[in-house]
């Protein structure tokens, strides 16, 4: 479904952030991308769904291809209607307007009105909590509120790729639990991939496939979801298993190579 091919991307022409990261996400799956603040996570992300140009940025090397087709020079609103849709970092409703109307907007580009009813009806089963505040103002809702919304408007584009930043952030774990669970029956019901960036490893890799660690804006690590978390290197940065005092980089654990990344 979509395919990175050793993009490099840069922020006003001289500041390179992505260095020759390639990644793959199949249909109907969860890819996790890991790592710390700075790795490049979100600048993949932005660079899938267009919105590099609104900070200064590009792709200046590689290749973006959906379904077939390359998207790496397209507008965020072309790439949106080929059916790829991002929920940003933070949790960024509309906070002047009602539930049911950020909902809404998540389908602006749609002309499908009778199944975009019957996806509004999907989203409230999801998130049921939704529905009772669906004339509420947005930015009164809770944390775990806004981030059920966020997610909700996401799945009103109809996505096929849904681009999922840090949806734990900030949140209690019972209703981080909450969500990952929603969203993997959303996967396993309406067949939607994710690309999921999060920092809560444990939980990513529960719920993903197949994963990717990255730092420096470079992928150092991939594999299986299950082999990653038996992995000694996760366990050491990520799961609080190491000495981080001995160890600080990915290039001085003994699976490196810095001239071919390690895969599982």
């Amino acid at each position: 479904m979509l395919k990175l091919n050793n993009v490099n991307v840069a922020y006003m022409g001289a500041i390179l952030v992505l260095r020759g990261v390639s990644m793959e996400v199949s249909d109907n799956t969860i890819i996790a991308v890991l790592g710390a603040n700075g790795a490049g996570k979100t600048t993949t992300l932005k660079a899938i769904s267009g919105l590099l140009h609104v900070e200064e940025g590009e792709v200046t090397d590689g290749s973006i291809v959906f379904d077939g087709i390359r998207i790496d020079k397209k507008d965020p609103q072309s790439i949106v209607k080929m059916g790829i849709s991002q929920v940003m970092e933070g949790r960024r409703v509309l906070e002047h307007l009602s539930v049911g109307e950020n909902l809404m907007l998540g389908a602006h580009l749609r002309n499908d009105r009778a199944v975009i009813k019957s996806d509004l009806e999907m989203v409230y089963s999801y998130f049921p909590a939704l529905r009772p505040l669906r004339k509420r103002v947005s930015g009164y809702l809770s944390g775990g509120e806004q981030q059920m919304l966020v997610m909700g408007r996401g799945m009103m584009a109809a996505p096929k790729l849904m681009l999922l930043d840090e949806p734990s952030l900030g949140l209690a774990p019972i209703i981080v639990k909450q969500i990952f669970e929603i969203l993997e029956r959303f996967r396993r019901e309406q067949g939607t991939s994710v690309l999921l960036v999060e920092q809560n490893v444990k939980i990513a890799l529960n719920i993903a496939q197949y994963g990717y660690v990255m730092e420096n804006g470079r992928v150092m690590l991939s594999g299986p979801s299950d082999k990653l978390k038996d992995n000694e290197d996760v366990k050491r940065f990520y799961l609080g298993l190491a000495d981080l005092d001995k160890k600080r980089s990915y290039k001085e654990l003994k699976y490196y190579s810095k001239h071919k990344r390690w895969v599982v």
